[in-house]
């Protein structure tokens, strides 16, 4: 997904509405913090604190139990404590139940209810894609706007820099080559 599409996405939820509160808070933590639907889904409040002056989710449990701590932009913080105002529980898991009326209905959600989340937005925006895809989109943005490959591993939990490389689609650039760089002038 682009910057452009990921900006539009996250304006598509209606946050006058409860549900558009807790589905914009839901899409913001994919896009900028690179979760998987079960880490989304087992997201307590309490994980979100201030660590080095920055907003943090701490304590991640990912894939082989490697914990972790991700730092998101103070944007995707203030999306989702408006959601978190508007939530009647005040502690437990950071997502909760919405009907089809718009009224809350409990804390928690599953993954499999999160995976239909994300495909309402899609069709809405009208682009394919799936929750691993805004994984995948969250480290290209990253990356991109020229964050180091070793700091989206360790913010997406990767064992291998060879697993993130290939979620970023990484190939052999010979424009922009290293050698170009090392500022060594001498023969």
């Amino acid at each position: 997904m682009t910057r452009a599409q990921a900006e539009k996405l996250l304006s598509l939820p209606d946050i006058e509405t409860l549900k558009g509160k807790r589905d914009r808070a839901l899409l913001a933590l994919f896009v900028s913090a690179g979760l998987r639907r079960e880490e989304l889904a087992t997201l307590l409040r309490d994980q979100m604190q201030q660590r080095d002056g920055r907003w943090c989710l701490v304590d991640l449990v990912g894939k082989g139990g490697r914990v972790r701590t991700v730092a998101i932009p103070d944007w995707t913080h203030q999306t989702v404590a408006l959601w978190l105002e508007a939530m009647p529980i005040k502690e437990g898991p950071v997502l909760g139940k919405v009907n089809k009326g718009g009224r809350f209905v409990g804390a928690g959600m599953s993954a499999p209810s999160i995976y239909s989340v994300v495909v309402e937005y899609a069709e809405r925006l009208g682009v394919e894609f799936r929750p691993h895809d805004l994984r995948r989109t969250y480290g290209k943005l990253a990356h991109k706007g020229g964050a180091k490959i070793e700091q989206i591993q360790l913010s997406y939990g990767h064992a291998s820099l060879t697993t993130t490389e290939r979620y970023l689609g990484i190939e052999q650039d010979l424009e922009g080559r290293p050698c170009d760089h090392l500022g060594l002038t001498t023969v």
